[in-house]
């Protein structure tokens, strides 16, 4: 009753100094995470969706499980899951006594006498009792550690499906900028045909076909460099997937269907879906833990250890046959002169866990950043959608206009050119602002943690 009566005082005192405390989560985040002007009030989350429902393209949603299936970081993050279950196994395991078998035999002879043999076949068995929270503080830790590895492979595989799909919507906008492009090179090739007929017939001069010219040379430059850039991203895109380079079939920019509203969701889901602020808290925790086991270590280790067995040596007397012998120890240890090291430990343990609570706090403010740049960039790119089809209409108007006007001899060949250099311009201004849309809805798919399996 008395030894019952100790352990139980011991326990609340030991308590008492922060060995047995545990982790809290955290449950508050910083004011306006996501930025004054996006509101929260709804508890849904564009990060919520599964990435089937929000890239609904068959040749996207192919590249995307190839992806999963190939890459190479990816498969790293599973190792790196198995790695930290197998330390978390060891971790639980070492709870329970160990057991081996030492078996032992030894000759002797003295003076010329007749040798005599001697054998043992004990099994020994040793159990630390974790009176001091030593082991239980290390299995916490090693809990968090394999939280946070399955949190970095999340991590990896929103990277990795956001980084297939910007690599094939960007694709289909160099795609249609050649179309662009290439449309734009045959017209061109006409008016420099146009203008040569009219230099002829003396109604236009030669400056006026060599500026013609000089723009087409330029039209079919860009076309090279745009042929250059979808190579390039082919293989980036090859890069992702794990394979050699190819060129991959794809569809259309026009068409692409997304959500026309998000909702950003509390900002308390940002500790729920975001794997990289899961990532900083998991840390936190582990080096939570650790500052735990580093004050368990100024305690004494309690063990017990015995062992039972056949033997026919028992003391000075060999008996024949073997006799069955068992015994037990306890043991206790308690350091004395690596006072200083332990100290130091603790106070690197103290110092890993406040730096964990500053690298999770810029976690969660770095999250709040990405959701609010995401937002702002696909609102702005939606309504300058809407100002630059303003801008082709007039253009085309504008064109269309100069063009009779040359042709009636009321206008020279520069207004020509430079109506048509515009159009080109804002064509593909509108292409690249449409790409723009679509990555910031990607990337604000990212940022709210989505593509968790």
């Amino acid at each position: 009753m008395k030894k019952i009566i100790l352990l139980a005082t011991a326990a609340v005192l030991l308590s008492g100094c922060g060995i047995y405390s545990k982790y809290k989560p955290a449950t508050t985040v910083p004011d306006n995470l996501y930025g004054e002007e996006v509101a929260v009030e709804d508890t849904a989350s564009f990060g919520n969706m599964d990435w089937h429902e929000l890239f609904t393209n068959p040749y996207l949603q192919q590249l995307i499980e190839l992806g999963l299936q190939n890459n190479t970081d990816y498969q790293t993050a599973q190792l790196r899951v198995e790695q930290a279950d197998a330390a978390l196994l060891s971790a639980k395991l070492a709870f329970l006594p160990g057991f081996a078998l030492s078996p032992q035999g030894t000759i002797s002879s003295y003076d010329g006498h007749k040798a005599t043999k001697a054998y043992s076949l004990p099994v020994t068995a040793s159990w630390e009792l974790d009176i001091f929270g030593r082991m239980r503080n290390a299995k916490e830790q090693a809990k968090a550690n394999f939280a946070q590895s399955r949190d970095y492979q999340q991590a990896v595989r929103t990277q990795l499906i956001a980084g297939i799909a910007n690599t094939y919507y960007t694709l289909l906008m160099l795609d249609e900028q050649l179309i662009i492009s290439q449309q734009t090179e045959e017209s061109w090739q006409e008016i420099v045909a146009s203008t040569r007929a009219l230099m002829k017939a003396g109604l236009s001069n030669e400056s006026a076909v060599s500026q013609m010219e000089a723009i087409w040379y330029q039209v079919q430059a860009s076309i090279l460099d745009l042929k250059k850039q979808i190579n390039e991203v082919e293989n980036s895109l090859a890069h992702l997937l794990a394979e050699t380079p190819r060129s991959y079939q794809r569809s259309e920019l026009e068409g692409q269907q997304f959500p026309e509203h998000f909702s950003t969701g509390i900002p308390m889901q940002m500790l729920a879906n975001r794997p990289d602020v899961r990532m900083a808290e998991r840390s936190l925790e582990a080096a939570f833990y650790g500052t735990n086991a580093a004050r368990s270590a100024f305690y004494p280790s309690i063990t017990l250890s015995g062992s039972a067995g056949w033997t026919n040596n028992a003391g000075i007397m060999i008996v024949n046959p073997g006799k069955f012998l068992a015994s037990a120890v306890g043991s206790l240890t308690q350091p004395l002169f690596a006072r200083g090291a332990l100290i130091a430990q603790y106070r690197i343990s103290k110092a890993q866990q406040e730096e964990a609570v500053l690298s999770f706090q810029q976690s969660l403010l770095n999250a709040g950043s990405e959701v609010n740049d995401a937002l702002t960039a696909c609102q702005t790119s939606r309504e300058k959608s809407i100002l630059l089809d303003k801008q082709i209409a007039s253009l085309e108007t504008a064109l269309k206009s100069t063009s009779l006007l040359m042709e009636h001899g009321t206008t020279t060949y520069l207004e020509v050119l430079t109506a048509r250099q515009s159009l080109l311009s804002a064509q593909l201004t509108r292409t690249a602002n449409r790409f723009t849309e679509i990555q910031s809805t990607i990337n604000l798919y990212k940022a709210l943690g989505g593509g968790r399996e």
